[in-house]
């Protein structure tokens, strides 16, 4: 008698195995992020990118990872009653937290709606995340040991302590400047055709300009591009390295750029993909079809200004930084609330300007060396941008203790329509509260 399959059983098991599969493909990733050896506070980061895609439904998935005074998290994040929590520390007794939450309600597994090898998961994890925290803090301390003891001028223990104290008084700003902004855009992978880098490269000099706004405003980390013209050679560089954001740019093709964009980001959910589109008119055109952009976490308009590449990248650095920066520096940020490529496009670069240019004026005035002028730049309110009022009101009532000013439109969408007033309730309610 032949041996029958249940076909219940059988997608049961499948079920189970593209999860595994799932599970190994996060794990693999930490490993794979640990081993670029960057510092703790950027690394924390994309591991936190990274995670969401190991539970049953990464779409609806938010990450925050806390340790010590560093807190970040995925884009989507909020605070559910669905959540797995693990706490860590690390071999200085610096705790930290591995916070996993479903934004919608699923249905009753062995946690809430989590599995159980989730709780295993998570604890893994965490283990991981601990192991290389402490490896690191490790090889600090073997470093320091190995260093040569100098002889000669000796201080008293106790005028030692004094001297240390007095230096760690007047060095305490600069710390706080130091932990500001931990996370900074190195890598950006850009997608186009030969065409039209070449004609970016050749009448722009983009590259040249990027550099030259990192320069003008004594930034540093000035990021790399790194430059491919199709799917595979895209796949093959996102195999070798990490990328902290992926530009792609649609030209007179508006078929493929967004087929690599939905293809990349089912492998790479956790790296921010921008379109940057060089006519009006085909945002236009994609704006009546939301669903063709899914796999778009943001889209651009080039106007034959460089400046927007240097907007793209400060606008996701501080999206990524605000939570860190607005909790032990008390930074002051500024909202836009707009829904137009094309009208954010214009303004995010003239707000960039204006605000980096006034810090900039601020810190030259200030006699002191150049590092510290250098650090303090980091200082600047911050920028965020929101696309309709459900965010803008998300946003504002997160950080409206630190918030600046509000910048709106009049018309964009409320409640999923698009509402002509929008932007005058939005108002009414900030005043409010």
């Amino acid at each position: 008698m032949e041996n029958q399959t249940n076909p219940e059983e059988f997608y049961r098991l499948l079920a189970i195995s593209k999860e595994r599969m799932k599970e190994l493909a996060a794990i693999n990733n930490l490993v794979s992020i640990i081993k670029e050896n960057k510092p703790i506070p950027e690394t924390l980061y994309q591991l936190c990118l990274v995670l969401a895609d190991a539970w049953q439904y990464p779409e609806y998935t938010a990450v925050r990872i806390r340790y010590g005074q560093y807190e970040f998290q995925t884009r989507n994040f909020r605070e559910t009653p669905w959540s797995q929590k693990e706490e860590f520390e690390s071999i200085d007794g610096i705790r930290g937290l591995l916070e996993v939450y479903y934004t919608q309600k699923f249905p009753e597994a062995d946690e809430g709606p989590f599995l159980k090898e989730e709780r295993d998961l998570i604890k893994n994890l965490s283990n991981i995340i601990v192991g290389y925290i402490n490896s690191v803090k490790g090889q600090e301390v073997l470093k320091d040991k190995a260093k040569p003891k100098r002889r000669g001028f000796e201080v008293e223990p106790q005028s030692k302590s004094l001297l240390q104290r007095f230096i760690n008084q007047q060095n305490v700003d600069r710390d706080i400047y130091h932990d500001l902004m931990p996370f900074k855009v190195h890598e950006i992978l850009l997608i186009s055709t030969l065409y039209d880098a070449y004609s970016i490269e050749k009448e722009d000099r983009l590259t040249d300009n990027i550099l030259g706004e990192y320069t003008k405003l004594s930034l540093s980390s000035v990021p790399r591009i790194t430059g491919v013209s199709n799917l595979d050679e895209a796949l093959d560089k996102l195999e070798e390295r990490y990328f902290n954001m992926i530009i792609i740019m649609m030209g007179a093709d508006t078929v493929t750029p967004l087929k690599m964009a939905q293809r990349i980001k089912g492998e790479y959910n956790h790296i921010p993909i921008y379109l940057l589109v060089n006519n009006s008119v085909i945002v236009d055109e994609m704006e009546k079809n939301p669903v063709a952009i899914t796999g778009i976490d943001r889209m651009f308009v080039w106007n034959g200004e460089p400046k927007i590449f240097f907007s793209m990248i400060k606008l996701l650095e501080d999206r990524v930084n605000i939570e860190n920066d607005t909790r032990i520096a008390l930074i002051r940020l500024i909202l836009l609330v707009e829904d137009s490529p094309k009208y954010y496009s214009r303004y995010l670069p003239l707000l960039y300007g204006s605000v980096l240019d006034q810090t900039k004026r601020m810190i030259e005035d200030v006699s002191t060396d150049e590092l510290y002028k250098v650090l303090r730049i980091r200082i600047r309110p911050k920028i965020l941008l929101a696309e309709n009022y459900e965010e803008a009101m998300e946003l504002f009532s997160r950080y409206k203790d630190f918030m600046l000013c509000v910048i709106s439109d009049v018309k964009f969408f409320r409640k999923g329509k698009l509402d002509e007033h929008a932007g005058v309730s939005l108002v009414e309610q900030v005043r409010k509260e």
